[in-house]
């Protein structure tokens, strides 16, 4: 990290002492330079050269975009009170949507005598209703809205300003010609606009000639603030009026100006604030103190009753300070270097971090989110990005641990004491904040089980999953399942006391990773990325998102009194592996520590598109063999030995080539026989699926209900070169195995055929054939009432039935679990079909994560009341 130069600075570098704020999101807005930004409690505004982009803070989604401006949004402005979004543009108009229904309301005009030009600044005051604009030809306009605004009868359109317009010229017309064709209704109500067509809007408004400060200032009025209280100081005396207010404006002129704005809303300047170098580019007041971001890249400070000059804070010197921003006492200072710096209240630097690498930073604001019980910085730059930065984790916490989610979580995140967390009636966003914070250290685990290498990795992540779940409330511990072997976690979570006998569930996963070689990855694999609404890991989707789901759906229950089932976590570490050491160690502690299970759930696997919701009732089997040939000789010369001897490689070809057909039907005896047949409801759901996926029925019968045979590699010994006649060859070879193929069947099955099929080959070379791994298929009873319960969970969250879907892989630890309980097993998919489990940019969504922990809440309440005996 680049330092900056403080020698001509009182203020001290502290930036290394305190965290910078940690990245937890970040969004790409196409649409361009992310010019202006404003947020209310439920979304994000973002305003580029294009349109508006409106973004779910609660799913990090792009929900619409706000078409009809025809210049650049140059700033945005919230109206609380009124539930309105003021937009100003290059094309000289302020355009009013609702933040409700996303339609526009009115188009506001600059006084139509005026070539207002580029329109930089906005304030809302409620107190007056009134909206203050900051112009271009150095105006202040403004205009107060009634009960019932209405539109002008004689609205003209405005003339293009050679040097003032900035709209597009390729549009080739005056970007504000608003006529009466503008003006018409919707006969729909749909208002939303295009970027070509005219706009749609319910009233066109113009600002009167008796509403505009010629020559306001002597510059471009680029930024301005109503100060949010009375301040009679402000104006050098004690008797001014109750309902007297101020606003502050910053100019090109290098200038702040104090207005005082009485009843009629009419400002009238008491004060200059001179002294700045270079134009004012920024400005925020907040208790009764002035903060001016300036061209020379100061940030100026003045007390608001003394009118002093009290701190000239240097950021960079001759760096555009282009926005500023506050959290309770620290401002955030945003430059046009790309960079972001945190300033005390004693003006001390604590934090400086390249919010925008290789770019600028054009805007900034500070927001709450009550649903994860934190406070952003947003910053948007000219990289077609709007990136979140949680300003709770730049306050020091215990990185080892997940730490108490429900009081030191919830309290660094809100400020809260315990006392009020545990009194509060609704803490969902205590729990939402906590879970992302937990899936970000569990993804931080390179938790890759078949790399020695990370053998240690896997045994912290296994250590700290065990503690994650005590402090969520679970009994938990670590069963060794061998030498060299990653160990389980197993934690219990104890429902409430009943007088009737509570169901036991058992949850399954794991907590082992694919490899992910960095070199494919958009970002550190192991470093938890969110993006436009998704959450980039690896493991994300497969398997520790929905291990975390889970974890906090039973302490949410648990903390509010409602969990009335036991729940039981098994959670292995070499799933990815083939489960090694896990049956044997279940058996082993199966009486004394697992105990009685009612029902085994699972969430590893994803639906089979976008949408709808599934879930997952059959999983194929496998058996996977490797196959040696060998001449007992060592590698030979091609040239010298080649044509005496019978050579590994060909007879291997030879007896590969028996396996299949022409029709690729496997040859091995009676290996159809058993395979269920498909029944007419079937066939139904598959022709059902077929149009929603766009994919073949038969296709998907193949993958999913019937056997297949596959060839995945040949290796050979020696230096693998063009003249090198092997002395041995060996080949991997599986079989998926559907309903009612006999495991142990079908494996004698192959091993028998490939040894009887080398024997007619009448060659000098041995073979040797070995089951490697085996894993049984599992199907699940769709009219079983466990699984009509989780139906019903999942039907309730999203509203529509769940898709019956089977996976053409196999989870070997879900039909052992089921017969060694005598139970009925149960899949639930989390992810979306484009999560790219195993693959480069493993994600899962953020919306999905979080309705999927609420679908499993409602499971496990419904499973209360419906198995409890």
């Amino acid at each position: 990290m680049p330092r900056f130069p403080q020698s001509a600075s009182l203020s001290r570098n502290l930036q290394f002492s305190v965290p910078s704020p940690h990245l937890s999101h970040s969004l790409e807005d196409v649409g361009g330079s992310t010019l202006s930004l404003a947020a209310d409690s439920d979304h994000v505004y973002s305003g580029s050269s294009e349109h508006i982009s409106v973004w779910s803070k609660a799913t990090f989604r792009l929900i619409t975009q706000l078409k009809g401006h025809l210049g650049s949004v140059l700033c945005l402005e919230h109206a609380p009170d009124r539930k309105w979004l003021f937009s100003s543009s290059g094309d000289s108009t302020v355009r009013i949507w609702c933040t409700k229904t996303f339609t526009p309301l009115f188009i506001l005009n600059p006084y139509s005598d005026t070539d207002a030009g580029d329109l930089f600044s906005l304030s809302w005051c409620s107190q007056r209703q009134t909206i203050y604009i900051g112009c271009q030809n150095t105006s202040l306009q403004w205009y107060t809205f009634s009960d019932n605004p209405q539109s002008s009868g004689n609205a003209t359109p405005r003339r293009a300003h050679k040097f003032f317009d900035s709209f597009p010229q390729q549009l080739h017309r005056a970007p504000a010609a608003h006529n009466e064709q503008h003006a018409e209704e919707s006969s729909d109500g749909d208002c939303v606009e295009s970027a070509t067509s005219p706009p749609t809007v319910h009233v066109v408004l113009n600002i009167p000639g008796s509403n505009v400060i010629d020559s306001a200032h002597y510059g471009y009025i680029y930024c301005m603030a109503v100060i949010p209280s009375y301040h009679p100081r402000a104006f050098g005396n004690h008797t001014a009026p109750d309902n007297q207010l101020t606003l502050a404006t910053g100019s090109g002129d290098e200038c702040v100006k104090l207005w005082a704005c009485g009843p009629n809303a009419r400002p009238e300047v008491k004060h200059n604030l001179p002294g700045h170098e270079g134009a004012i580019l920024s400005l925020i007041v907040k208790n009764e103190t002035v903060y001016a971001g300036c061209q020379d890249g100061h940030v100026k400070v003045w007390d608001l009753e003394t009118k002093t000059l009290v701190r000239s804070i240097i950021v960079q010197e001759g760096v555009d300070v282009l926005s500023i921003s506050m959290a309770q006492s620290e401002l955030y200072t945003a430059s046009a270097n790309g960079y972001v710096q945190r300033w005390s209240s004693s003006f001390d630097c604590t934090a400086a971090w390249g919010a925008h690498e290789d770019a600028i930073v054009l805007s900034s604001i500070v927001t709450t989110d009550n649903r994860r019980g934190t406070s952003y910085l947003i910053t948007g730059g000219n990289d077609d990005r709007v990136k979140f930065w949680d300003l709770a984790s730049s306050t020091p916490v215990n990185t080892g641990y997940v730490g108490d989610f429900i009081a030191e979580d919830s309290q660094l995140r809100s400020g809260q004491s315990p006392a009020h967390v545990n009194s509060h009636s609704d803490h969902s966003g205590i729990f939402q904040g906590a879970m992302e914070y937990a899936l970000s250290k569990f993804i931080s685990f390179p938790s890759v089980s078949s790399d020695p290498v990370h053998r240690e990795d896997c045994r912290q992540a296994a250590i700290w999953l065990k503690k994650c779940l005590v402090q969520l409330g679970a009994q938990s511990m670590l069963l060794p399942t061998g030498h060299g072997l990653n160990p389980l976690v197993l934690a219990t979570f104890h429902g409430t006391e009943t007088k009737r006998t509570k169901p036991r569930i058992l949850f399954y996963g794991h907590y082992d990773v694919i490899a992910a070689p960095d070199q494919d990855w958009d970002s550190d694999p192991f470093q938890l990325s969110g993006r436009s609404g998704y959450l980039y890991g690896r493991g994300a989707s497969d398997n520790k998102g929905p291990i975390m789901a889970m974890a906090f759906a039973a302490a949410e229950l648990l903390f509010h009194r409602s969990l009335e089932v036991d729940l039981v976590f098994l959670i292995e570490g070499e799933e990815e592996c083939g489960s090694t050491g896990f049956s044997e160690t279940v058996n082993r502690h199966k009486k004394d520590s697992i105990g009685r299970i009612d029902a085994v759930l699972l969430s590893n696997s994803t639906w089979i598109a976008e949408e709808p919701p599934c879930i997952t009732y059959g999983l194929r089997g496998v058996v996977r063999v490797s196959l040696e040939i060998s001449s007992g000789q060592p590698d030979r010369h091609s040239g010298i030995e080649g044509g005496a001897h019978v050579e590994p490689m060909l007879d291997l070809v030879k007896l590969l080539a028996t396996l299949t057909d022409s029709k690729n039907q496997v040859q091995v005896p009676k290996f159809y026989e058993q395979v269920r047949p498909m029944t007419e409801d079937e066939r139904q759901l598959y022709s059902r699926l077929a149009a929603i996926t766009q994919q073949p029925a038969s296709s998907l019968a193949a993958r999913w209900r019937e056997p297949a045979l596959t060839i995945h590699n040949i290796e050979v010994s020696g230096p693998k070169n063009a003249t090198v006649i092997p002395g041995s060859v060996t080949a991997q070879i599986s079989i998926r195995i559907v309903p009612d193929q006999e495991l142990s069947v079908i494996s004698q099955a192959l091993v028998d055929y490939l040894e009887q099929s080398f024997k007619t080959l009448n060659t000098a070379n041995t073979i040797k054939v070995q089951v490697v791994h085996t894993a049984d298929w599992w199907l699940g009873s769709l009219e079983h009432p466990w699984f009509q319960t989780l139906e019903e969970a999942i039907q309730a969250e999203w509203g529509a039935k769940p898709l019956r879907i089977r996976e053409g892989g196999s989870i070997p630890s879900i039909p052992f679990l089921e017969k060694l309980f005598g139970c009925q097993a149960l899949h639930l998919p989390i992810g979306q079909s484009s999560d790219h489990a195993h693959l480069p940019n493993e994600r899962i969504s953020l919306s999905h994560l979080h309705r999927g922990k609420s679908v499993l809440e409602r499971f496990l309440k419904a499973s209360a009341e419906k198995f409890s005996s």
